[in-house]
């Protein structure tokens, strides 16, 4: 297939496409004619990428996961590398999560010491989101 059948069928662009093969993420084939020829096993590297770039992954952090597939295993997480970026990934989250619920605990104890029965200055109140 053609890299805009491809584009089609992966839900992505053929700028993006170009771009992963210039990473050496995805095989730069040519046909006879010069075009680029991609077949389904491209159309499943470029949906796993797709894929991991959906849940936050970097494209670099795909490579394993390509690698994986291209070793001929069904899925691209069975190999360990993979599997060594998904705990990264995880700690990672696991890490900004924390940070985040520091934030959120000193906002809510400076809300805390502010917030008073009686306003403290005449400036209007935002109204909070609902």
């Amino acid at each position: 297939m053609r890299i805009g059948e491809l584009a089609g069928q992966a839900g992505a662009s053929t700028r993006a496409l170009r771009y992963y093969e210039e990473q050496g993420l995805l095989p730069a084939r040519r046909a006879a004619n010069g075009h680029r020829d991609y077949d389904a096993q491209d159309l499943r590297l470029v949906q796993e990428i797709r894929s991991l770039l959906d849940i936050g992954f970097s494209l670099e952090e795909t490579r394993p996961f390509v690698e994986c597939l291209r070793a001929g295993h069904e899925a691209g997480d069975v190999c360990p590398a993979s599997v060594a970026v998904y705990r990264i990934k995880l700690a990672e989250l696991d890490d900004r999560m924390a940070r985040l619920a520091l934030i959120r605990e000193r906002l809510r104890t400076q809300l805390a010491k502010v917030a008073a029965p009686e306003p403290r200055c005449a400036l209007t109140v935002p109204e909070e989101p609902a």
